[in-house]
Protein backbone atom coordinates (compact mmCIF):
# COMPACT_ATOMS: atom_id res chain seq x y z
CA UNK A 1 0.00 0.00 0.00
CA UNK A 2 1.15 3.52 -0.67
CA UNK A 3 0.53 4.60 2.92
CA UNK A 4 3.08 2.11 4.28
CA UNK A 5 5.99 3.19 2.08
CA UNK A 6 8.48 5.77 3.38
CA UNK A 7 8.60 9.13 1.65
CA UNK A 8 11.99 9.75 0.04
CA UNK A 9 13.37 12.44 -2.21
CA UNK A 10 14.92 11.56 -5.59
CA UNK A 11 18.44 12.39 -4.39
CA UNK A 12 18.23 9.64 -1.77
CA UNK A 13 17.97 6.90 -4.40
CA UNK A 14 21.27 5.27 -5.31
CA UNK A 15 21.97 3.85 -8.76
CA UNK A 16 21.67 0.08 -8.89
CA UNK A 17 24.79 -0.37 -11.06
CA UNK A 18 28.18 0.71 -9.75
CA UNK A 19 29.99 3.52 -11.54
CA UNK A 20 33.01 1.30 -12.16
CA UNK A 21 30.85 -1.32 -13.88
CA UNK A 22 29.22 1.39 -16.00
CA UNK A 23 32.62 2.65 -17.15
CA UNK A 24 33.72 -0.88 -18.01
CA UNK A 25 30.51 -1.37 -19.99
CA UNK A 26 31.19 1.84 -21.91
CA UNK A 27 34.70 0.69 -22.83
CA UNK A 28 33.39 -2.70 -23.99
CA UNK A 29 30.69 -0.94 -26.03
CA UNK A 30 33.31 1.26 -27.71
CA UNK A 31 35.35 -1.82 -28.63
CA UNK A 32 32.27 -3.60 -30.00
CA UNK A 33 31.29 -0.56 -32.09
CA UNK A 34 34.78 -0.33 -33.56
CA UNK A 35 34.84 -4.08 -34.24
CA UNK A 36 31.58 -3.71 -36.17
CA UNK A 37 33.37 -1.55 -38.76
CA UNK A 38 35.13 -4.70 -39.98
CA UNK A 39 32.77 -6.61 -42.19
CA UNK A 40 31.49 -7.30 -45.65
CA UNK A 41 29.45 -4.12 -46.10
CA UNK A 42 30.21 -1.84 -49.03
CA UNK A 43 29.55 1.80 -48.11
CA UNK A 44 31.39 3.82 -45.51
CA UNK A 45 28.34 5.61 -44.12
CA UNK A 46 27.86 2.82 -41.57
CA UNK A 47 31.46 3.17 -40.50
CA UNK A 48 31.05 6.91 -39.97
CA UNK A 49 28.08 6.36 -37.67
CA UNK A 50 29.83 3.59 -35.74
CA UNK A 51 33.03 5.60 -35.29
CA UNK A 52 31.01 8.70 -34.41
CA UNK A 53 29.04 6.85 -31.73
CA UNK A 54 32.23 5.32 -30.31
CA UNK A 55 33.89 8.75 -30.32
CA UNK A 56 30.95 10.33 -28.53
CA UNK A 57 31.00 7.61 -25.88
CA UNK A 58 34.76 8.07 -25.48
CA UNK A 59 34.26 11.82 -25.05
CA UNK A 60 31.72 11.18 -22.30
CA UNK A 61 34.21 8.88 -20.53
CA UNK A 62 36.98 11.48 -20.80
CA UNK A 63 34.76 14.26 -19.42
CA UNK A 64 33.69 11.96 -16.57
CA UNK A 65 37.34 11.18 -15.77
CA UNK A 66 38.35 14.85 -15.80
CA UNK A 67 35.44 15.90 -13.60
CA UNK A 68 36.15 13.15 -11.05
CA UNK A 69 39.89 13.94 -11.06
CA UNK A 70 39.26 17.64 -10.38
CA UNK A 71 36.79 16.87 -7.62
CA UNK A 72 33.82 18.39 -9.44
CA UNK A 73 31.90 15.11 -9.53
CA UNK A 74 31.56 12.54 -6.78
CA UNK A 75 31.93 8.86 -7.52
Amino acid sequence: MAGDEPVTSPDQHRPTVSARLSRLGAVVTILVLLAMTIGNHQGNIENLYLIGAAGLLLLVLIVDFVLRRNGLKSD
